[in-house]
């Protein structure tokens, strides 16, 4: 973030705390009004998007130093985007942007965490954060595909369902297989970033990102699928943040799988079949929700107050339609919502690094979601993200809960 604007920005909080609770208009209960996991445990002011605002303007200014409380703080943040969405409801604050780039600054001078350095290290090694051999990386393809070499559509795997839950990759290989749509991999992928870029590890986050650009360009491919919600924040919107382009500028378009399917359903190209009497609820995910509105490389400028041409990114843009019109189209499946859903959704704790460096604090969050979940009387838990769904089905069990967790593609596979 330019220096004027982490400036500007940080010193617009007023400290009003609405970036701590769902707007009051989607308020159903008191046990599900929280939106920030950080204030929501700790309940002190550091910890807490307004707690960081006060500590960029200390920190800017040389009277705060990167203390051990301020570093463990910073960290548990998970980045969710709910209290920038929150905020922009009412004062246009980038909350988010001030946060992420608090924590470029810390790493900058030397603060960063042994749990985020040896991911760093791992994907140096190997381009994957587990460290794992890179020949394994498609270890998982089944020997029915049949890659299409002139193929416009490019499939990003991630290093989540290649390497931990290939399963994920193999479903959706199926489903694009079953929908007869011609597609090939990226022999060149590799650590997509998402967790690198939000750990305020930017030298690198870069190498990753104008990698794989440059590979999925070269393939000259226009057309970019994933089923991870984290990947299709890093190809969307950290990638040309990264590289000071927009959105509109990079040399592809990338797709969630459901947002391929829902299309094609709508055109009536593509249809499920098998009945799944299930009652679910679905997870919006931080990645492929609040935060993957398209990003604007804006050169600020202003007239007085009002900001000039600027794309504000809310979090009400993000993809929850898709998800929902493709459980919608299964037979038989009932689909009832969490109380906190779409831009108001409560964090699984994947995100910013904080499964790494906190995993306790990341379980907690995720079981907070459980119990929302419960609530709503469903049997299951969907979701769009590898990580969440790894992390989700850690938290039923701290619980012993019994609910169900599926990646939305195993639902659709289920459904063939």
């Amino acid at each position: 973030m330019d220096i004027e604007e982490y400036k500007r920005h940080a010193s617009l909080c007023v400290r009003c705390s609405y970036c701590k609770y769902i707007d009051m208009n989607w308020v159903n209960s008191l046990r599900f009004s929280r939106q920030c996991p950080i204030d929501t445990k700790y309940a002190f002011n550091l910890y807490s998007p307004q707690g960081f605002c006060y500590s960029a303007q200390a920190e800017e200014k040389g009277t705060l130093e990167f203390t051990p409380k301020l570093i463990d703080a910073l960290f548990h943040c998970t980045l969710c985007g709910a209290c920038d969405s929150r905020c922009k409801r009412n004062l246009d604050i980038e909350v988010l942007q001030v946060i992420e780039t608090l924590r470029a600054r810390c790493v900058e001078k030397g603060h960063l965490l042994p749990a985020h350095k040896a991911m760093a290290d791992n994907v140096r090694k190997t381009g994957n954060e587990y460290g794992l051999p890179p020949e394994q990386r498609f270890a998982w393809v089944p020997k029915s595909y049949k890659p299409a070499p002139e193929a416009d559509i490019i499939y990003f795997v991630g290093c989540n369902a290649a390497y931990k839950q290939p399963e994920l990759a193999v479903a959706t290989v199926e489903l694009l297989t079953k929908a007869g749509v011609p597609f090939r991999l990226l022999a060149d992928e590799t650590c997509d970033g998402n967790d690198i870029t939000a750990t305020g590890q930017l030298d690198l986050a870069r190498e990753l990102a104008a990698h794989n650009v440059k590979a999925i360009e070269t393939s000259g491919a226009k057309t970019v699928i994933t089923g991870s919600a984290e990947c299709y924040k890093s190809l969307k919107v950290d990638y040309p943040k990264l590289l000071k382009k927009s959105t509109k500028d990079m040399p592809y378009t990338v797709l969630h799988i459901t947002e391929y399917f829902s299309q094609l359903i709508k055109d009536g190209e593509f249809t499920f079949n098998n009945i799944i009497p299930m009652k679910v609820t679905y997870h919006d995910s931080c990645n492929l929700g609040r935060l993957s509105e398209p990003w604007q490389e804006w050169e600020p400028k202003y007239d007085g107050t009002i900001p000039l041409g600027k794309e504000w990114r809310r979090g009400d843009r993000g993809i929850y339609d898709s998800p929902r019109d493709v459980l919608k189209s299964i037979p038989a499946l009932e689909l009832v919502e969490m109380e906190r859903n779409r831009s108001n959704a409560w964090s699984v704790g994947s995100t910013g690094g904080v499964p790494q460096a906190f995993p306790d604090f990341a379980l907690w969050t995720a079981g907070e979601r459980v119990e929302e979940a419960i609530a709503t009387g469903a049997e299951a838990i969907i979701t769009p993200s590898p990580a969440e769904k790894e992390l989700l089905l850690k938290a039923v069990d701290d619980k012993k809960a019994a609910m169900k967790v599926y990646d939305i593609t195993e639902i659709m596979v289920r459904a063939l």
